[in-house]
C-alpha cells in the first residue's frame, strides 16, 4: 500500500550499522529523510548514497536526519558506510517488514524477470510523524534535491 503526503509514518525499530536500535519513535521532533534502496554497494545505491551523503550540509542547515533502509545486514552497511564515508545511519530491515509498511517493497521487473524486493522509495517524516514526501521508484540522483526540496516547502 503507497504513502501519501498527510499519512502518519509506519513505526518503526531497526538495528543500524553501528548496532544501535533506531525506532521512528525515538526521532519525534525532528524531520526525517528516510530512503529505501536495494543492496549496498551496487552502483545505483552507491550514487544515491554518496548523493545524499554531499547534500549532508543542507539537510543539517533545516535540521533532518537522513536514514538508509535496506534488506542487508548490519555489518554489510557498516562496510557500505565506511567505504563511501557516509555521514548517516544505514538500517538492516532483513524481514522487508518495514519497506512493506512504507509500500516500498513489491513485485520488480529487471532484465526481463520478475521477483520481490525493494522498490527504491523515498520519504520525508515531519516532527510529529507525518508523511510530508512519498516517492516510489525514485531515481538515485533525485532522492537529495527531492528531498530538499519538500523540507524547503514544509517550512
Amino acid at each position: 500500500m503507497a504513502l501519501s503526503p498527510g499519512d502518519p509514518a509506519p513505526e518503526f525499530d531497526l538495528t543500524a550499522d553501528d548496532g544501535s536500535e533506531v525506532t521512528l519513535a525515538s526521532l519525534r521532533g525532528q524531520k526525517v529523510v528516510l530512503y529505501f534502496y536495494p543492496k549496498d554497494d551496487t552502483p545505483g545505491c552507491t550514487r544515491q548514497a554518496c548523493a545524499l551523503r554531499d547534500a549532508q550540509a543542507d539537510f543539517d542547515k533545516v535540521g533532518a536526519t537522513v536514514l538508509g533502509v535496506s534488506p542487508d545486514s548490519p555489518e554489510s552497511h557498516a562496510r557500505f558506510r565506511d567505504k563511501y564515508a557516509l555521514g548517516f545511519r544505514l538500517l538492516a530491515d532483513q524481514d522487508h517488514a518495514t519497506a512493506e509498511a512504507y509500500g516500498a517493497w513489491g513485485e520488480k521487473t529487471n532484465y526481463g524477470k520478475t521477483s520481490m524486493g525493494i522498490i527504491r522509495s523515498a520519504f520525508v517524516i515531519d516532527e510529529n510523524g507525518k508523511i510530508v514526501l512519498a516517492k516510489y521508484n525514485v531515481k538515485p540522483e533525485a532522492t537529495a534535491p527531492g528531498a530538499l526540496a519538500a523540507l524547503a516547502s514544509g517550512e
